[in-house]
């Protein structure tokens, strides 16, 4: 009897996770033949344009929400920089409130902000990284446009 090593597990679906094989079906036909830039104005692009907007209206749907509030990006740094630039530019605010062990992509954009001026209140966590609600809740003042 030949014993084989345990198939691996993978455990940093923190950064990225193995597509699932009903969503790489769908996806094949846009990997292959559809793959044109949606913001383009030739045919393949345009093809692209109608597909991309019928997956926003779906997903508008299933949030309950209307299909121009949802904006699609290509990661989450990307998504977690677009989030703290709307809250600044919509709210006019200009101060932000982050936990001291913050991913590095909010940590960098935070950084960056206040390098540009914005004040970020930077809070600690304790012993087994849980930030205090009422911390945050001290740190919270009229400027402040958002708690990533």
């Amino acid at each position: 009897m030949t014993l084989s090593a345990p198939r691996p597990i993978y455990l940093d679906n923190n950064a990225t996770t193995q597509i699932s094989e009903g969503v790489f079906e769908v996806m094949v036909p846009y990997l292959t033949e559809h793959y044109g830039n949606p913001s383009s104005a030739y045919r393949l692009g345009r093809s692209s344009a109608v597909a991309l907007d019928r997956a926003r209206e779906q997903v508008a749907d299933l949030l309950g929400c209307k299909a121009r509030e949802i904006v699609f990006t290509s990661c989450g740094t990307e998504s977690d920089n677009a989030a703290i630039a709307s809250a600044l530019k919509t709210t006019g605010h200009r101060h932000v409130i982050v936990s001291a062990v913050e991913h590095s992509a909010i940590k960098n954009q935070c950084e960056d902000l206040e390098l540009q001026g914005y004040a970020v209140t930077w809070l600690p966590v304790n012993a087994e990284g849980i930030l205090s609600v009422q911390e945050v809740e001290k740190a919270l003042r009229p400027d402040t446009a958002i708690v990533p």
